[in-house]
């Protein structure tokens, strides 16, 4: 008896240990979603801080010369 409860622990243990490898895996690639969404919405945005003067600036000088 002692050993069969012995050994549905250390199955138990090496179960644990390949959830723990799962998560772990699991939580990288989450933490790599994240980065990638936010350069794909940080980087257009500052993109766009220096792209709007600039347009705003041609505009006005077009709108200037009527």
């Amino acid at each position: 008896m002692e050993q069969e409860t012995l050994k549905k622990l250390e199955e138990q243990g090496q179960k644990i240990d390949e959830i723990y490898v799962s998560v772990e895996k699991t939580r990288k690639y989450f933490m790599w979603t994240l980065i990638v969404t936010l350069a794909f919405f940080i980087l257009p945005l500052v993109g766009l801080l220096f792209a709007i003067p600039s347009f705003l600036n041609t505009y006005s000088t077009a709108l200037q010369g009527l």
